[in-house]
């Protein structure tokens, strides 16, 4: 008993030590001091007006920017101390007053007294952006950390410039792909139709959507740019107050909107918003942080975490789950001032950051103030529940995916429940759109210590099986047209596998999240088959064609321009056997396509039927083709090298691509039929056409492009050589010369067969019958005289 009693003492004494353990230990970063003495900030000083922001690089997690009555740039996470940011005086930004700022991929943007500046911190450089012709107060962009892939480059470098509260049926909107140094007008589909204010313009590439946000009377909407949310807004939403708007890192299509007295998240790129709940345990303890009666002074996310700092030394903390985010309170601590900024700093880990300045040197310290989320919620007066889930882990996890057209995707992940808990995961796309998902989950054994393991497993198992299968929306064959996006558009989704129910407490538990590209495949290549070469034949010798080969294009058989028109002088064209190997054999006299093979990681996969156009690139137009628009049973005038390259503008003359083609047989082309017996200059899909050569002997260079839009997003063009052979040389006199004087001839024989007999029995006739004899006779005489005189 008395052991017991003792206990008790001790338990009682200890919990109030417990509760009384402070939210974080405050520390002062005080570093590299020695290397400013003396030392000035070189430039304008830089300021931000607005309530204090922090702006980490979602990339590189030690680079970040304070914004505040000083700027502060760091590159080790403030980890020693920093001069105010400066822009040099030789910009002449006038009044330095910073009102947004960017991180886009290498460089860092700032609107600075309503113009654009790119400061690139690898070469600490700075410049002005170009093509910004009218005022502008904010930017905005994304940035991709999964890889170096092109379409995630392409994410990093879109940004946008704007006017905030500028009338939206006027007010001017730049677009760069370029980092920001390059801006280009950008005009919405219905920008002079909306009446309202400028709140936001965003690229939300996680739905391959612009979302334009519009501010009217106290409520705020999303518009889209493309099919099919184009055609209607988002759900409207209350706008109080100028609501700031994070776009967390991942492209999830998480928005967080704030204000001192708001609160409110989107999970769908702006669809829908909803306000954030403040819980106490299992219990809604506000439905908002307007009822919560607390100031926000600062917001920071990250990829699944929200924390709230407000002004009244409180710090909330919740979690962006995949259905519901919502806070709950910690304890009270002294660590909110006007200064202080919120970050995270790792999964579970946020920073309190707060510049301190030194009397002696003009550089900065910074105070810090680590809370480790994790040991916080340990504590029982919280009320949160064990996470139920030991492990959650695939193999795509953070990875890049891309499907072409017609592909599928398949992926696999593995669920550990805590024993007797049931938690739900739950797989969710965020461009559904675009991207058809099939989910379902399967027991697959046991742990060691007996806990059941659920697998989403592609792979067809005999037992009830599950997978992962990702294609195109437009084929799954399940969504209305008016659902899906055009199907010949590249986008954007990310796949997310999370538990539905999960605990605030899983703070160590991150959802998995892959990026997936439907677009083009950059693995994927064509290849012209090659099984019958002109040196296989002994036509050509492949150690010639390696010796700086060349050959002469006569001048009436080629035209420099494309337009079939004879050229002025020969053409000697050198032969790059390096890139085209040995020409394809081909006799002249018999119609002729390549057979176009697919190959993607150096791996044949199919037989190619597809649209395609050729064109020989050195101008040569001695082949035409077997079929007519009419023939091919055109119901629409079809595209030709001719009208494309008319419209080609820069593009130069290969700009036939599958972007620009137009397909005669598609019933909503109405160009009418003007020319029946005009060529039909594609090959490949549903017709039979054919390539067929003049008489003429020598090499060709085909460049040839995939125009079908719905076999692959590549651009899949190459180029080939084919040897044209079996054409004798033509002859010197035309053949149409030729057969008249042999039609002359033989009418002139007939007609002397039957005038001369005629002519014979007429008195005429015996005169010039009698020359003749007369004449045979004396040519007797005369030989044989000749022959005695001999």
């Amino acid at each position: 008993m008395l052991v017991l009693m003792l206990v008790a003492a001790a338990t009682f004494w200890l919990c109030p030590l417990a509760r009384a353990q402070p939210l974080c230990r405050i520390h002062t970063v005080r570093t590299g001091k020695m290397f400013h003495v003396g030392q000035q900030t070189q430039g304008d000083h830089l300021y931000f007006l607005s309530t204090t922001r922090l702006i980490k690089h979602p990339c590189k997690k030690d680079i970040a920017l304070y914004l505040g009555r000083q700027l502060f740039f760091t590159r080790n996470n403030f980890e020693s101390s920093l001069l105010p940011f400066s822009i040099p005086t030789a910009m002449q930004v006038g009044i330095p007053e910073v009102t947004s700022a960017h991180f886009a991929g290498s460089v860092l943007l700032l609107v600075v007294n309503r113009k654009v500046y790119i400061y690139d911190y690898e070469a600490s450089s700075w410049n002005a952006s170009i093509g910004i012709k009218h005022p502008v107060s904010h930017i905005s962009g994304d940035n991709c950390c999964y890889s170096e892939h092109p379409f995630c480059l392409d994410i990093s470098n879109s940004v946008f410039a704007y006017l905030y509260g500028d009338q939206m049926s006027q007010t001017n909107i730049y677009f760069s792909n370029t980092q920001g140094y390059r801006f280009q007008k950008y005009v919405h589909e219905r920008q002079a139709e909306l009446v309202g204010s400028l709140g936001g313009i965003f690229y939300f590439h996680s739905l391959s959507q612009v979302g334009l946000l519009l501010i009217d009377q106290g409520k705020a909407k999303f518009g889209y740019s493309d099919h099919p949310l184009n055609h209607s807004f988002g759900l409207p939403f209350d706008y109080n107050g100028t609501l700031d708007i994070l776009i967390t890192p991942g492209q999830k299509g998480i928005l967080i909107f704030w204000f001192e007295k708001s609160l409110l998240v989107s999970r769908s790129a702006g669809q829908l918003v909803d306000r954030v709940h403040v819980r106490e345990g299992h219990h809604i303890l506000y439905s908002s942080i307007f009822e919560a009666n607390v100031t926000i002074h600062n917001v920071a996310a990250n990829e699944n975490e929200l924390a709230v700092l407000t002004r009244e030394n409180n710090l909330y903390y919740g979690s962006l789950g995949i259905l519901t985010s919502f806070l709950i309170k910690f304890a009270d601590q002294n660590i909110w001032s006007q200064e202080a900024a919120l970050m995270f700093t790792d999964l579970g880990m946020i920073e309190i950051l707060t510049p301190l300045p030194d009397l002696i040197f003009p550089t900065f310290d910074f105070q810090k103030c680590p809370v480790n989320i994790q040991a916080i919620l340990m504590d029982p007066q919280l009320q949160v529940d064990v996470c139920k889930v030991e492990l959650l882990q695939g193999e795509f996890e953070n990875k890049i995916y891309v499907i072409d057209m017609n592909s599928e995707l398949e992926l696999t992940a593995l669920m550990i429940p805590r024993p007797g808990t049931s938690p739900v995961p739950l797989a969710m796309v965020s461009n559904p759109h675009s991207l058809g998902l099939q989910a379902i989950i399967y027991e697959d054994g046991y742990t060691y210590d007996g806990n059941t393991k659920h697998r989403l497993e592609p792979r067809p198992r005999p037992k009830p099986g599950s997978n992962i299968s990702l294609r195109q929306q437009h084929h799954w064959g399940r969504a209305d047209p008016n659902f899906t996006s055009s199907i010949k558009r590249p986008t954007i989704s990310t796949i997310t596998l999370d538990i539905a129910n999960k605990e605030i407490s899983c703070v160590d538990l991150k959802p998995l999240t892959a990026l997936i590209s439907v677009g083009c495949d950059l693995e994927k290549k064509i290849v012209i088959q090659n099984e019958i070469s002109a040196c296989y034949k002994d036509i050509l010798n492949p150690a010639a064609l390696q010796d700086n080969y060349s050959y002469v294009i006569e001048k009436e058989a080629y035209d420099p321009n494309f337009r079939g028109q004879r050229a002025t002088e020969d053409l000697v064209v050198h032969y790059p056997y390096e890139k085209l190997g040995c020409p394809l054999l081909v006799h002249y006299d018999n119609p002729w396509k390549p057979v176009v093979e697919l190959w993607r990681e150096g791996k044949f996969q199919e037989v190619m039927e597809a649209e395609y156009v050729l064109l020989e690139v050195n101008g040569l137009f001695t082949y035409t083709y077997s079929l007519t628009a009419g023939t091919a049973l055109c119901s629409s005038q079809p595209q030709n090298w001719t009208t494309i390259m008319e419209n080609a503008g820069d593009k130069g003359p290969f700009a036939w691509d599958r972007e620009n083609y137009v397909s005669c047989h598609d019933p909503n082309n109405h160009a009418p039929l003007k020319w029946p017996n005009a060529p039909y200059q594609i090959l490949g899909g549903p017709t039979a056409n054919k390539v067929t050569f003049d008489q003429r002997n020598g090499i060709y260079v085909f460049f040839i492009s995939i125009v079908d839009p719905y076999y692959s997003y590549c651009h899949l063009q190459t180029t080939f050589s084919v040897y044209v052979y079996g054409a004798f040389p033509l002859p010197i006199i035309p053949s149409e010369i030729t057969s008249f004087l042999i039609m002359v001839a033989i009418l002139l024989s007939v007609w002397l067969a039957y005038i001369i007999p005629k002519v014979l029995h007429t008195e005429q006739g015996h005169r010039f019958k009698g020359f003749w004899v007369s004449l045979c006779r004396r040519c007797r005489k005369f030989c044989v005289c000749f022959r005695c005189g001999r």
